[in-house]
């Protein structure tokens, strides 16, 4: 399974104290090569490109607003959770590159995963929020839709907080299937069972909020009598997975208890419906995950999980 990354995305900086930081990455970065994992730096999608995917999900004024803030040396952008540094704008445009190039090579029908940072799922359509810029996974749902002809996207996210960013572009939607498991109740409030989509997207969002201290147990039977019959009714085309590590039982932001081999199990459900239902094509991209020491190895036991799927 190859990775995809930018090196922009490690010069997005924080204060101290702020747990969304470089570290993150580089921990991910540095088990890919002790153990080999195939790896894509030089991402080919152009700052042109990257541009025009963004401004297919998010505001002109807002994207033109973040521009401006980083230009200016602005400290931050709409709320306190999300710090600016010289390089903040490069490194959202990194993860996207590095997003769409991983979604891009998932349509040949292998997993892909896109190591980026500032993560994406809880950036709506023109404000910035829990250390999210530019919503990663939707710009990438929707660059597949209309650069790639794809007809149905489904999402998954399994970051300990709702997908919000993610749920309310699409939620009006019924080509673009979202599924959130998350502590519930949590930052950002949202994800409601009661939330399953608006107008023509009305049963197209699912939302399984989980209590505080679910453990994987609790996970694997939401996916089970939940998820899995939801994606096997949505068909999708392609698969896209919001991956956050955050509801780890070691995580400082959040409050479950997931273990390695929890997610290595989620990697291997999601990567059995991907095979099962759109040919294998299916990409992850970081969110969450905040324990640094220990960040590498839920990736690696994800990545497990989704490799075993492929081998069957």
């Amino acid at each position: 399974m190859r990775t995809y990354t930018d090196s922009r995305c490690l010069d997005h900086t924080a204060p101290p104290g702020y747990p969304e930081r470089p570290a993150r990455l580089e921990v991910i970065l540095e088990r890919a090569r002790q153990e080999g994992w195939p790896l894509e730096t030089a991402v080919t999608i152009d700052d042109a490109a990257v541009r025009q995917a963004v401004l297919a999900v998010h505001d002109p004024e807002y994207v033109g607003r973040f521009e401006r803030a980083v230009a200016r040396g602005d400290g931050l952008l709409d709320s306190a959770d999300n710090p600016l540094s010289p390089a903040s704008w490069d490194a959202a445009s990194g993860a996207v590159a590095a997003t769409l190039a991983a979604a891009e090579a998932a349509l040949a029908g292998s997993a892909t995963f896109a190591a980026v940072r500032p993560p994406g799922h809880h950036a709506e359509h023109a404000t910035a929020m829990g250390f999210c810029y530019f919503a990663n996974i939707a710009v990438a749902a929707q660059h597949l839709i209309d650069q790639h002809g794809v007809e149905r996207v489904a999402i998954v996210d399994f970051d300990v907080h709702h997908g919000n960013g993610t749920q309310h572009l699409f939620e009006d939607r019924a080509d673009v299937f979202f599924a959130s498991l998350h502590q519930f109740p949590l930052y950002p409030g949202t994800g409601a069972a009661s939330e399953t989509g608006r107008g023509a997207g009305s049963g197209a969002t699912l939302n399984l909020p989980l209590a505080a201290a679910s453990d994987d147990e609790v996970y694997l039977e939401a996916f089970d009598d939940a998820l899995v019959p939801a994606l096997a009714a949505f068909a999708p085309d392609v698969l896209l997975v919001s991956a956050g590590f955050d509801a780890w039982q070691g995580d400082p932001l959040g409050g479950m208890r997931v273990t390695e081999a929890g997610f290595e199990a989620f990697g291997r459900k999601l990567g059995a419906c991907a095979q099962r239902h759109c040919g294998g094509r299916l990409m992850s991209a970081l969110e969450g995950g905040y324990d640094v020491s220990r960040l590498g190895d839920l990736v690696a036991a994800y990545r497990l999980g989704l490799e075993d799927a492929a081998a069957l």
